[in-house]
């Protein structure tokens, strides 16, 4: 019997892959619409990839798990039905909770198949015929080690606890609480806020929140979205972190290459925080840029107060 092959995108340049593989699971958007059910629409999903998974995906299905427009970070078998995990409503600040569980095989590194061969704009999951990937994944298939396409499925995590926000963010948290609905309803707002909007709206209000002084925050210092300092005068050596944004909805880590140009024409080690005005990322300069806390201020979860800590004026 042919094995049916689908591709499952792991994310922007595979930011949520490692997390697929950790815990059995493949995972796509539009979560917060709610839980699948043959009579919801797709519109309510933003289109078909969510009936798809939950209807066409079937049990010992083959996945690839895409990392790019050529690579995969692993190749999988389906392993359960569809489900709905709350406990993924926020991965990266995306919305991931319909899922299905999967045994994956990670490979020892991506690989490439030195073509676009799951085009520009791959949908987060499609049915695959091209050839080239039939053959890879029934080779893959067919060749040891073969130990994991019935191993057990690692454990799934608990589902975190919202939590309240710290007296000073009270306020922060409710607005954006209230604009991040009104954000996505297209119609009645329009075009997503720029970045410098998201800079003077959220940014700088957190960073107030937190105790930070008017003359400690920098826009655009040296081309840099937002500087930190801990003492004035301004220099590189008094840059305590710096913030990159982007735009509204879009995958934080995607900016952490050009916020790592700048650290480095600073010439000194600092962390960054790349954020979307909602959620914020901080990477470790100590730990070659190692993210070490996350915080949605939409969906305030236990560990956003060590990010809290780690921001806060001392």
């Amino acid at each position: 019997m042919l094995q049916v092959i689908w591709q499952l995108s792991g994310g922007s340049s595979g930011s949520y892959a490692d997390m697929f593989l950790k815990h059995g699971v493949a995972l796509i958007e539009s979560g917060d619409a709610g839980t699948w059910h043959p009579d919801r629409d797709d519109s309510e999903f933003e289109g078909v990839p969510v009936r798809r998974f939950a209807t066409e995906v079937q049990i010992g299905d083959v996945m690839l798990l895409r990392t790019g427009i050529s690579t995969i970070r692993a190749v999988g078998l389906v392993a359960s039905d569809y489900l709905y995990l709350p406990q993924f409503d926020d991965v990266n600040g995306r919305d991931l909770q319909h899922a299905r569980r999967v045994r994956w095989y990670a490979l020892p590194s991506e690989y490439d198949f030195g073509n676009r061969v799951f085009g520009a704009n791959a949908p987060s999951l499609s049915r695959i015929n091209k050839p080239e990937l039939v053959d890879y994944a029934n080779r893959f298939l067919n060749s040891p080690p073969t130990y994991w396409q019935t191993a057990t499925l690692p454990s799934l995590p608990s589902e975190l606890p919202s939590i309240e926000p710290p007296d000073e963010l009270s306020e922060l948290v409710t607005q954006v609480q209230d604009l991040t609905r009104l954000y996505a309803d297209r119609t009645a707002f329009g075009d997503y806020p720029t970045e410098q909007e998201l800079v003077v709206h959220y940014v700088v209000p957190f960073l107030r929140a937190l105790g930070w002084r008017v003359e400690q925050i920098a826009i655009g210092w040296r081309f840099i979205d937002v500087s930190v300092f801990r003492t004035l005068p301004r220099s590189a050596a008094s840059c305590h972190f710096i913030i990159e944004a982007k735009r509204l909805g879009a995958s934080v880590e995607s900016a952490l290459e050009q916020a790592k140009g700048y650290v480095r024409e600073l010439g000194v080690p600092r962390d960054i925080v790349v954020t979307d005005g909602i959620r914020y990322r901080m990477y470790s300069a100590e730990r070659d840029f190692a993210p070490i806390a996350y915080a949605n201020l939409a969906r305030l979860k236990q560990p956003a107060l060590e990010l809290f800590a780690r921001m806060k004026r001392s």
